[in-house]
């Protein structure tokens, strides 16, 4: 049996376009986790100490921005520094050619425009898969 998982989630930076990440919260709920939203406008190193905090088993970022490959670099960078080893995934409006280089930056799923409810939850579900045992 599958352990309901804390999943924190969060806006970086300026971007302040939340409907996306709100319904990600409602789909997570329904698929059985517990979801700390933490809105807009935050940094990366407050979303690590809110992370460590709160015990999550993952952390989710959504942007629309166009500042995913320099928000992301921050937090994987921060949790490096703070030896945060979970898994991060991140989604909104994000080029294709840019998943590849953030999937190498250490992020763990990139959830794509597009993607149905279904498939969040399960990608989701895949990424923290590991943590299981």
């Amino acid at each position: 049996m599958r352990v309901p998982k804390r999943i924190l989630l969060a806006k970086m930076g300026l971007d302040s376009h939340d409907t996306g990440i709100i319904t990600v919260a409602s789909i997570l709920r329904d698929a059985g986790h517990e979801v700390i939203y933490l809105g807009l406008h935050n940094q990366a190193k407050g979303l690590v100490r809110a992370a460590i905090d709160e015990s999550a088993d993952a952390i989710g970022i959504s942007f629309l921005s166009g500042q995913h490959m320099t928000q992301m670099r921050r937090l994987i960078d921060e949790m490096q520094s703070q030896q945060l080893s979970i898994p991060v995934f991140c989604g909104g409006v994000i080029p294709d050619e840019d998943a590849a280089a953030l999937r190498q930056m250490g992020v763990t799923e990139v959830i794509m425009p597009g993607t149905l409810s279904v498939d969040v939850a399960r990608l989701v579900n895949n990424a923290l898969t590991g943590l299981e045992a």
